[in-house]
């Protein structure tokens, strides 16, 4: 049996992470381009492969969504580091309400997608609530002063009510719905969150 070279393989196995990158992205682009789950066909047409290639990398189209998802996610967390957690309040206000705006502009049509698929397997599930405890993590972060004040059961509540506010599709309905400019969407989010939150301690 001829033995292979590791320069050979290894080249390989890149060209297909390589493929199967461009697979996703091309599945991400047709979901912000059209708003709905594109066909094996479309995608494969997008990213200039044969549907062939897609089922040699992915077992099927919901492996390819959690593919995608996590993806997206990591992303997104690559495009949005928070920002001026230690600053005054209103400046900590305009940055995470910002940069949660940028990453919603960006994901809404996936997440849409993801809350209206058949989904047996959870895995979809999974990476749903894990973005939200990542978006209530990021809130806990920026809002830490008007927070660490409020006995433990307000402070969950609050925290409740301000994921709930920032929510994905509360975003889209300001943009979709109500035909808000994204200035304008992130200023009512602003102006509702320094509503929400206790006043700033003295010292923070």
């Amino acid at each position: 049996m001829p033995v292979r070279k590791p320069g050979r393989i290894d080249g390989r196995r890149l060209r297909s992470e390589r493929t199967k990158q461009l697979i996703i992205e091309a599945f991400l682009a047709l979901l912000r381009d059209h708003g709905v789950m594109p066909t094996a066909v479309q995608i494969a047409e997008r990213a200039g492969y044969s549907v062939r290639s897609i089922f040699e990398r992915f077992p099927d189209l919901v492996a390819l969504r959690v593919a995608a998802t996590d993806y997206a996610l990591a992303q997104a967390q690559a495009l949005a580091p928070a920002r001026h957690a230690d600053a005054d309040r209103q400046m900590r206000l305009k940055a995470q309400v910002e940069t949660r705006a940028g990453t919603c502009e960006r994901g809404v049509a996936l997440w849409r997608v993801l809350l209206s698929t058949d989904d047996e397997s959870g895995e979809l599930a999974v990476r749903v609530a894990k973005s939200r405890e990542v978006a209530v993590a990021r809130l806990e972060l920026m809002y830490k002063p008007e927070l660490a004040g409020l006995p433990e059961k307000e402070r969950r509540y609050l925290l409740i009510a301000l994921e709930a506010l920032t929510d994905i599709e509360s975003w889209a309905r300001m943009r979709e719905m109500f035909g808000l400019s994204f200035e304008e969407s992130c200023q009512v989010w602003i102006d509702a969150i320094d509503r929400l939150l206790p006043p700033t301690p003295a010292a923070a």
